[in-house]
């Protein structure tokens, strides 16, 4: 019965991980306000603070934020930073002062070091240099995960924990080249070239950059059951595969996906960003969870949205 456990607040809810979030069977019971950014302006601490006094929701995942690809971040270094920082704090905040003892934050794996070669475990965070194509973003994530600690620090009563996506892509995702991320990116550039009857594909770098990338419909399964038993979860874990691909392997994938038998070409003077990022879940595999969806399924399924809603 829809509303049985309670009233939801999806921050970002009209976005990619958000619109999963709602889509998601086990939303059911749940009765989720998601105001659009029309409706609440989550940089107005203020405003923030009246909407959580009038609605008075049980729980809370915070999947807001300004986000981007490289180049957005590289191109607004200032928003990226300053609006992210300012929704954290005022939703978390604000959560806080209205009583909600639930809180599932959404962070990044961009908080984590750059250039680590191993696997990225929790307690990385704030052990090295980021990455500064997207370290604005990053020290925002930073800023809203260390908050959601110290309100535990202070009163383990307030679940305020904090889950750390790896990249993401599928359905309601970005497919705009200027605003896109890496898998959303390539489906467009090799179904454009696929239209257009080229024979080619550019690749950013040698293509040798490995990334991994969790189907979006996978972490709003694991944010959900997360949220159902937040008092097991800790404070802070990676939600990933815990294995990767290159570059390379995603747009050979896309190609596979798409129908396309053209080749790549490599622009070795395009930004790659990390060379690798990877997290480690041996946090998440002890507390009970993996995601069941593979790259080619994940693909396809991020493809037919796509010739639904975008090429179309």
């Amino acid at each position: 019965m829809a509303g049985e456990k309670g009233r939801l607040l999806i921050t970002g809810g009209s976005g990619m991980v958000g619109r999963n979030l709602r889509e998601h069977p086990a939303i059911a019971g749940w009765q989720v306000l998601a105001p659009s950014s029309a409706e609440l302006d989550l940089t107005d601490a203020a405003a923030v603070r009246r909407w959580l006094a009038d609605h008075r929701p049980d729980a809370v995942i915070h999947a807001a934020g300004l986000v981007g690809g490289i180049q957005a971040n590289m191109a607004r270094p200032v928003d990226f930073l300053v609006i992210n920082a300012a929704i954290g704090q005022s939703v978390i905040l604000g959560a806080r002062e209205a009583g909600i003892t639930r809180f599932i934050n959404l962070a990044s794996t961009c908080m984590y070091p750059r250039g680590m070669d191993t696997p990225l475990s929790e307690d990385m965070v704030l052990t090295g240099e980021l990455e500064p194509t997207n370290e604005g973003y990053a020290i925002a994530k930073i800023l809203a995960t260390r908050l959601c600690q110290y309100i535990r620090r202070e009163d383990a009563s307030l679940h305020y924990k904090t889950l750390i996506p790896c990249n993401l892509y599928g359905r309601h995702d970005k497919f705009d080249p200027a605003h896109s991320h890496l898998v959303p990116a390539v489906i467009h550039k090799v179904h454009q070239a696929k239209q257009a009857g080229s024979d080619s594909v550019e690749i950013w770098g040698d293509g040798t950059a490995r990334r991994e990338f969790l189907y979006a419909g996978d972490l709003a399964d694991a944010t959900l059951r997360a949220l159902d038993r937040i008092d097991t979860l800790p404070d802070l874990m990676n939600v990933g595969l815990g294995h990767d691909h290159s570059i390379n392997d995603y747009y050979a994938a896309a190609a596979e996906v798409v129908g396309w038998t053209g080749r790549f070409v490599h622009d070795l003077s395009r930004p790659v960003g990390m060379k690798r990022k990877l997290s480690d879940v041996s946090c998440l595999s002890a507390w009970g969870w993996q995601a069941p969806t593979s790259l080619r399924d994940g693909l396809r399924r991020t493809y037919d949205f796509y010739l639904e809603r975008v090429a179309a």
